[in-house]
């Protein structure tokens, strides 16, 4: 991994863009491609938040950072933000389509519908926006990098969760369609697909229900932020004629989404 040894491939002065880059996984990533000397294109819905890691960044050593608010569910607003990037930053090198969220945990049939189309319209619809925006570009330069972040949760659904669920199933798919209509170019598609990860992310789940959130993680060591943040950098670190389809991983604590050991 990253942290034991030299990457076989540089990222220094490469643009990095990452969406939902504010907080969690996003975030980590970007320090993760700092400290290689990448140059970040950051975005994110919450600007205050995003300034303080773009600062960040660039103390970790970023050789530049450029950030912007944008909210992926808007396909005009990706499109916009994408067409009006200052020449400098138009030929992005790595997408790491980041951005994505759950909310709540009813069984379906009892299920918001307002959560529903937050998370499709994020996960799904959001995923397909920025890649439409971005990788025609990749493809006309001939070179860049996919990175899209998936779950285990793709891989099997869990009780009250089929939307999220549903959603990152269809990244799957997403993923694998984009790497096959892709065959023929340098471009490389790679899905990340963590178990249980400890951010904010059940904080967001259960509308900033901090008890029930913790909940999730007790008695267990889950992965961190950082650990996703390394395998990402992994994959695309590996020499240019490897391309990493699929990254499932997890803590020791889970064999699947249904399988956890809990300590007392």
């Amino acid at each position: 991994m990253s942290n034991t040894s030299a990457p076989n491939t540089s990222v220094r002065g490469k643009i990095v863009f990452i969406t939902g880059s504010s907080r969690g996984i996003g975030a980590a990533t970007a320090m993760a491609f700092a400290a290689q000397g990448a140059r970040l294109l950051l975005a994110a819905r919450r600007a205050g938040k995003l300034s303080e890691v773009a600062s960040m960044a660039l103390e970790r050593g970023a050789q530049a950072v450029h950030s912007f608010q944008l909210d992926v569910r808007s396909r005009n607003a990706v499109q916009r933000a994408i067409d009006e990037l200052p020449p400098e930053w138009a030929e992005i090198d790595i997408l790491v389509n980041n951005a994505g969220l759950s909310r709540g945990m009813d069984k379906l049939y009892t299920g918001k519908t307002e959560d529903w189309d937050e998370m499709i319209d994020t996960n799904v619809k959001g995923l397909l926006y920025v890649t439409r925006a971005v990788v025609p570009g990749m493809v006309v330069r001939g070179r860049g990098h996919v990175v899209n972040l998936g779950s285990m949760a793709g891989e099997m659904v869990y009780p009250n969760g089929a939307v999220y669920c549903g959603s990152k199933a269809a990244e799957r798919a997403i993923n694998d369609g984009l790497r096959e209509d892709v065959l023929g170019t340098p471009v490389r598609v790679t899905s990340i697909d963590p178990g249980l990860v400890e951010t904010d992310f059940s904080l967001v789940r259960f509308h900033g229900d901090a008890a029930r959130a913790a909940k999730v993680y007790k008695g267990l060591t889950p992965l961190t932020a950082e650990d996703v943040a390394d395998v990402i950098l992994w994959a695309v670190t590996r020499p240019q004629h490897v391309n990493i389809a699929r990254v499932s991983f997890s803590s020791v604590h889970q064999a699947n989404t249904l399988l956890i050991h809990r300590q007392a």
